[in-house]
This record gives C-alpha cells, sequence and structure tokens, in this order.
C-alpha cells in the first residue's frame, strides 16, 4: 500500500472520529439546554426573591424554599466536613505508604465498590448505624450519609493526584534529610492541591443532589431548623414531596428549586474545570 493511500485513510478515519465527538458533544450539550429550559420553564413563576426569603409554604399558601437551602447547604458542609479529610488522608495512605501492597489493593478495592453503591444504600445503613440508634431523624445523620458518597470521590481523587506527582519531587526533599511527612505536607500536597480541590469539589456537586440517603436519614423539615439533631429540611427532599403533591404551587416551588439545584451543579462543575485548566497551562 502506498504512502498516500494510507495518508488518505488517516485523515478519513481522523474526519470520522472528529464528527463523532463533535455529534457526542452537541449531543449531551441538547440534554442539559434541555433540561435547563424545562426547569425554567416550568419554575419561573416561583424564580423571585420570595424563594430565598421565605420558608416552605402549607398547601395552597405562597412562600419560598428558605429553610430547604439552608438545610441543604449545611447537610453538604457537614459532609464534605466528614467525608474530605478521611479521603485525602485514605488517598494519601494508598499513594505514599501502600503502593504496590496487597493492603492498598484490597482498600483501592473496597473503594471502588463503595464509589459505585447506589445511594440509597448508604443511606439504609447510616439508617441502621445513626437514625435507628438515636431513635428519630437527624441533620447529623443526614451529613455522615453524605460523607460516605463524598469519601470514595476524594479517595480516588488524591490517590491519582499524588500518583501523578514526579518521583524526582520525593527525591529531591528526601536527599536534603526532610522527613516524609513534611515532603507529603509541603511539596506534595502543594503540587497536588488544584487536584484534589477539584475532587472535593465534584463531590460536593454530586452529594448536592442527593435524595434517597436523605430520606433515611435527615428527612424533612417544614420550619427553620438549625439543630443538627433534629430534622432538617434540604432541597432534593422538598423537590421530591412537592413534585409528587397534587398541589400546583407546590409542583411550581419544585421546578424553581431544580433550577436553581441543577444551576448550583452546573456552576460548581465549571469552577471544577477551571481549576484543572488553569493547573494545565501552569504546568505548560
Amino acid at each position: 500500500m502506498s504512502a498516500a493511500v494510507l495518508y488518505r485513510n488517516r485523515r478519513i478515519k481522523n474526519l470520522a472520529a472528529q464528527v463523532l465527538a463533535v455529534l457526542a458533544t452537541v449531543f449531551g450539550l441538547f440534554w442539559l439546554v434541555w433540561i435547563i429550559w424545562t426547569t425554567l420553564s416550568k419554575g419561573i413563576t416561583s424564580l423571585n426573591l420570595a424563594l430565598f426569603t421565605e420558608m416552605t409554604p402549607p398547601p395552597g399558601a405562597s412562600g419560598g424554599m428558605l429553610n430547604a437551602f439552608f438545610g441543604s447547604a449545611v447537610l453538604s458542609l457537614l459532609g464534605i466536613a466528614f467525608g474530605a479529610p478521611v479521603g485525602v488522608l485514605a488517598g494519601t495512605f494508598l499513594a505514599e505508604y501502600s503502593q504496590k501492597s496487597w493492603i492498598g489493593e484490597t482498600v483501592r478495592f473496597v473503594n471502588d465498590i463503595l464509589l459505585s453503591a447506589p445511594s440509597i444504600v448508604l443511606g439504609l445503613f447510616v439508617y441502621t448505624l445513626v437514625v435507628a440508634q438515636m431513635g428519630h431523624f437527624s441533620a447529623l445523620a443526614g451529613g455522615i450519609a453524605l460523607a460516605f458518597i463524598v469519601l470514595p470521590v476524594v479517595v480516588r481523587t488524591t490517590d491519582e493526584m499524588l500518583r501523578l506527582v514526579p518521583a524526582q519531587m520525593r527525591e529531591a526533599a528526601l536527599s536534603l534529610g526532610v522527613p516524609q511527612w513534611k515532603v507529603i505536607v509541603q511539596v506534595l500536597y502543594r503540587a497536588s492541591l488544584p487536584g484534589i480541590v477539584t475532587g472535593i469539589l465534584l463531590a460536593l456537586a454530586r452529594i448536592s443532589g442527593e435524595t434517597a440517603p436523605l430520606l433515611f436519614t435527615a428527612l424533612n423539615n417544614q420550619y427553620w431548623s438549625s439543630n443538627l439533631l433534629a430534622p432538617m429540611a434540604n432541597v432534593p427532599v422538598v423537590i421530591f414531596q412537592y413534585a409528587m403533591s397534587p398541589y400546583e404551587n407546590w409542583h411550581t416551588l419544585a421546578w424553581a428549586g431544580a433550577f436553581i439545584l441543577t444551576m448550583f451543579v452546573l456552576l460548581v462543575s465549571l469552577v471544577a474545570r477551571a481549576i484543572v485548566m488553569r493547573n494545565r497551562i501552569v504546568q505548560d
């Protein structure tokens, strides 16, 4: 086969791959735009100041989702506060202390299982572990359930980011007599910080829309509550309950809440992507 024929075949394959990539991108963007437009068009009547300043209303009354937004923020922060530090430490252990040991491989295998586990299973586990022992639903139980979702994401991200740091950086620091823990804290964490932060942000985007585990742990609360040992309102459960109701004003509020939640997840994902791109530019 001549060089001209090989070149033409490669051009054809390259063009076909580019066309398929563009079609896949358009396909994904189509559904994203469709979701945003649907939630916006059906909830636009409730997208006003009252949505962020008034409590969830009873049937037939007007109101907003202030307590639900506050509750979701508290639960998400609890999930990050509980899950992210443990995930970073576990990822550090896998990357720096057990790269080729059977313990490390076992932990990675279990982490992969936890990463793909249905969130409702994690919610049932925390229900048995915490809610059943306490005798009532609570925001604390909801935060623990979300932490189990955050944990495997942060473990995987931290492990991968630390292993991407060149070995020469470790060797240079160790050759100067620096203890390994200080090498990890002052050298490796600084080099891999954008990737670790990106993993935490992606975990935040994931837990912000979780409904199933919160149904078994934090449940809901129609009123304002900052008590971590009591049920707490949150946007996903409010959307679920309002969407299943027969009341039209609740339906509109559910669509408005879904739009705000979608835009929040999109914003967090874009911020995570921007951090990754900025890190690439700096390295280049």
